[in-house]
């Protein structure tokens, strides 16, 4: 499983389920527009020059991101092969307009004078050369890239892994790994999710290496430095935070991996030394298993599927965030060809918000739903009056970070007492081992960041080299596992992320970052006494215009750094992060 936004409409265009009586509106491609380039004598300052392109420009954009949206929400929901072609079609539209090099020279022209224009207008023309700028590349290419992308996901929809002649989908083989108490059927289930790998792989290098020769074209060393700058990040900036991570949990992520380790080599009766990555109930070890002294499944399964959705939208709607017309258009369930893991969807960036899961009662997709959601919130509350293409979040790791927050609420003992229904009792039994379930969370999912930004920036540095060995190199620096013995197979390839989301994952671990920090933000706000991740959510009215003010509204009308600050009364900050691992 999963979680992706649909985010920036530039080169990261798809990140980031429909409940059957859903009916996606009409997929038809539509008719080019041209964008007619403004004569001075007829426009006399910079800024009405600059309101004439966004005009039109805007204009475009709608049609085509409405197009491109509803055809991926079509093709998320059936999985059939001609409706990821016409994804693909829509996606390569889309891509077009911003590789329109006319446009893009009238656009760098009107911003050589961006200081003669008003803020939201110049803010709506950078984020637009942000895209124009990441699509300059002939059409041939862009179109190869959009079809390549569209054909491996429509391979990670469909695929179904087959163990003892049997073929199952994630869900199970995650259920199954997850149960299964002897080792030998653990390493086939584990092996079984990573086939998806070696079906995926010789066409994801393909991608890796059209991505290149597009960026490359484009005047930059590879996609990776491309994606980045586009993003708004400073490359030396984003290595410097990412070894700081790896400095500040080394000590507590080997000391919890220690106790960990002893307690699955006791519930799986196997010697810690013999210990393998399917030992770990997550196929990648990007989240714990549950702990010896709480398994927050307990909450949940007795539970219908059903409850889960009632349950998030429930307390949305008690924060003062109401979900209303989200819920009824998601898609929340498994069905036979659908996409198998999760992701928000704005498809018009007018208030059709949706979210796509395969809901089961267990913890983890109770925090989906939540994780899910929030993005959808932050979506539905973004100012609509401002410019269009302006209606995204501040950047997509802002976004992951209201996800989070929302997210790990599962792990937050108030919030399983207000809604999963944990008696009192329970609660003083548990709670510290909650906690300490939350803080390995924290660490095991930074440290799988790692490998994730590490190995992908690798990827595009030389997609030729030996992949396979590079990816448990990686595994074993920052997650401490043990490669299988004479194991060749290419099982990053089986992280859905890098055909589909690339170059985003880093995001996620800013986000973790970020989340902390709005946390420390509304301890101060309501004063309360304790740590973050026991905060009650519903007992402070002022959490709704904080949300809704400071988060939602801003939407992308300023850069990144200005957005956080102005939010969170700081820069961004790995120290409220480190705090919760205290």
């Amino acid at each position: 499983m999963e979680r992706r936004t649909l985010g920036f409409v530039g080169i990261i265009t798809l990140m980031v389920g429909c409940g059957g009586a859903s009916t996606p509106a009409s997929t038809e491609p539509v008719e080019a527009i041209e964008i007619e380039t403004t004569s001075e004598e007829r426009v006399v300052t910079p800024q009405q020059r600059a309101e004439a392109f966004q005009t039109q420009y805007i204009g475009q954009l709608i049609a085509l991101y409405r197009y491109q949206t509803n055809a991926y929400w079509k093709a998320a929901n059936t999985g059939e092969i001609e409706d990821f072609e016409t994804f693909a079609k829509a996606d390569f539209e889309l891509k077009k307009l911003h590789s329109d090099k006319d446009a893009y020279r009238e656009l760098l022209d009107i911003l050589a004078h961006k200081d003669q224009l008003d803020p939201l207008t110049k803010r709506s023309l950078e984020v637009a050369e942000l895209n124009y700028r990441g699509n300059q590349m002939p059409e041939d290419k862009l179109e190869a890239i959009s079809k390549a992308s569209a054909e491996i996901e429509q391979i990670f929809a469909s695929f179904r892994g087959e163990l003892d002649g049997e073929k199952f989908s994630d869900n199970d083989l995650q259920e199954m790994l997850a149960e299964e108490k002897k080792s030998k059927k653990r390493q086939a289930i584990w092996e079984t999710m990573k086939q998806v790998g070696a079906a995926a792989a010789p066409n994801l290098v393909e991608l890796v290496k059209l991505r290149n020769e597009a960026a490359k074209s484009m005047g930059y060393k590879n996609f990776w430095e491309m994606a980045i700058l586009l993003q708004e990040h400073d490359p030396a900036h984003l290595m410097a935070i990412f070894a700081e991570l790896e400095t500040v949990t080394d000590a507590p992520f080997e000391k919890m991996k220690a106790k960990l380790d002893q307690e699955i080599a006791k519930k799986l009766k196997v010697k810690r030394a013999k210990m393998m990555p399917w030992h770990y109930d997550n196929p990648f070890f990007q989240a714990p298993p549950p702990s010896a002294e709480v398994n927050l499944d307990d909450f949940f399964e007795k539970r219908k599927k059903e409850e889960i959705v009632a349950l998030g939208d429930k307390f949305f709607t008690d924060i003062g965030l109401p979900l209303g017309t989200i819920v009824e258009k998601s898609d929340f369930y498994e069905r036979e060809g659908k996409n198998q893991h999760a992701f928000c969807i704005d498809m018009d960036k007018e208030g059709d918000v949706r979210t796509l899961l395969n809901i089961k009662p267990t913890a983890n997709w109770m925090e989906v739903m939540l994780h899910e959601q929030g993005h959808a919130v932050y979506s539905k509350f973004i100012d609509r009056e401002l410019p269009y293409n302006l209606r995204d979040a501040a950047h997509i790791f802002t976004t992951e970070a209201v996800a989070m927050l929302f997210g790990a609420l599962v792990s937050n003992p108030t919030w399983l007492r207000q809604y999963a229904g944990v008696d009192a009792t329970t609660l003083v039994k548990k709670t510290a081992a909650i906690l300490e379930q939350r803080k390995r969370e924290q660490l095991i999912f930074s440290r799988w960041t790692m490998v994730m930004f590490h190995f992908e920036k690798s990827l595009y540095e030389n997609p030729d080299q030996d992949l396979n060995k590079l990816w448990w190199d990686y595994v074993e620096r920052f997650q401490g596992l043990t490669r299988p013995a004479d194991r060749d197979q290419p099982d990053w390839a089986a992280k859905i992320h890098f055909a589909i989301a690339p170059v985003y994952y880093h995001n996620y671990m800013l986000g973790e970052l970020m989340a902390a920090q709005m946390r420390s933000t509304l301890v101060r706000i309501s004063g309360h006494q304790g740590a973050a991740t026991t905060l009650d959510f519903t007992a402070h009215s002022q959490f709704e215009s904080y949300f809704k003010e400071k988060i939602f509204a801003p939407a992308q009308s300023k850069p990144w750094p200005e957005f956080v600050k102005d939010a969170t009364g700081e820069p961004l900050t790995a120290k409220h992060f480190a705090a919760e691992l205290q």
